[in-house]
C-alpha cells in the first residue's frame, strides 16, 4: 500500500503545492500555507549486501512477497542512530543469522520507483554455507558463484555486477521479473572510468 504525506507535521494544516525560489530556481513542492513547513520528500536510505562466504559464493534470497524463482540481495532500511556500516551488519545478522567479519563499500544507486537510495556493501561472513537461518521475511536462499550469478538492471543488480567483475568475471544480466527488459542502463553499466585515473568514474549528465 502506498502512503502520501498530506498534512503538515508541524501544525497539521493540509499541505499545498506551492512554488518557491530555491538554490536551483523556482521549485514546486508540498508546503504548509500556514507555517511555511516544506515536505521535501527526500529518498529513504536502504542498505544492501553482497554476502560472500569463504568459498567465494554470494548469497541470494527470495522475499516472501516475490514470485517463485526471483532472488535478490539482502536489504533493509537504515535505522536512526546507526551508521551504514553498522546497519548492514545488523541487517545481515537479522535476515540470515550470519556474522559479518569484513565489509567494503560497493557504491550507491537510486531506486526512483520507491523513492529510495541504495547503499551497497560487499560483506564477508563467518561460518558454513548451511549456517543460514532466514528471517520470516525470506522464504528460501541459494549460494551462487560469480560465473553462475545473473544480475538484474536495477540498483542491487549493479552492486552484484560490481562484485562479479571484481572476481575477474564479466557480469551477465537478465530480467528481474518476466516482462522486464534484461538490458542494463548504459548510464550505469558498463562502468565508465575517468581516463586520467581509473579509480574515478565519470559523473552522470545533469538534467
Amino acid at each position: 500500500m502506498a502512503f502520501e504525506t498530506r498534512f503538515c507535521s508541524n501544525c497539521a494544516t493540509p499541505l499545498e503545492w506551492i512554488t518557491q525560489a530555491e538554490d536551483s530556481g523556482d521549485v514546486s513542492r508540498l508546503r504548509c500555507p500556514a507555517c511555511g513547513f516544506t515536505h521535501w520528500g527526500n529518498p529513504t536510505p536502504v542498505l544492501a549486501a553482497v554476502v560472500e562466504n569463504d568459498r567465494g559464493q554470494a548469497l541470494l534470497a527470495r522475499n516472501a512477497l516475490w514470485q517463485e524463482g526471483v532472488f535478490g540481495l539482502i536489504t533493509g532500511f537504515m535505522e536512526a542512530g546507526e551508521s551504514p556500516e553498522t546497519g548492514i551488519c545488523r541487517e545481515v545478522l537479522e535476515e540470515t543469522g550470519l556474522q559479518v567479519k569484513a565489509l567494503r563499500l560497493l557504491g550507491s544507486w537510486e531506486f526512483l520507483r520507491m523513492n529510495q537510495v541504495l547503499i551497497a556493501y560487499h560483506v564477508r561472513v563467518a561460518g558454513n554455507p548451511d549456517d543460514v537461518r532466514l528471517s520470516p521475511e525470506l522464504l528460501e536462499y541459494r549460494w551462487v558463484t560469480p560465473e553462475a550469478a545473473r544480475c538484474w538492471p536495477a540498483g542491487t543488480g549493479y552492486a552484484l555486477a560490481h562484485w562479479i567483475r571484481d572476481k575477474g568475471v564479466e557480469p551477465q544480466f537478465g530480467a528481474f521479473r518476466p516482462g522486464q527488459s534484461p538490458e542494463p542502463d548504459p548510464a550505469k553499466w558498463p562502468l565508465r572510468p575517468w581516463s586520467e585515473d581509473a579509480r574515478f568514474q565519470l559523473p552522470p549528465t545533469l538534467a
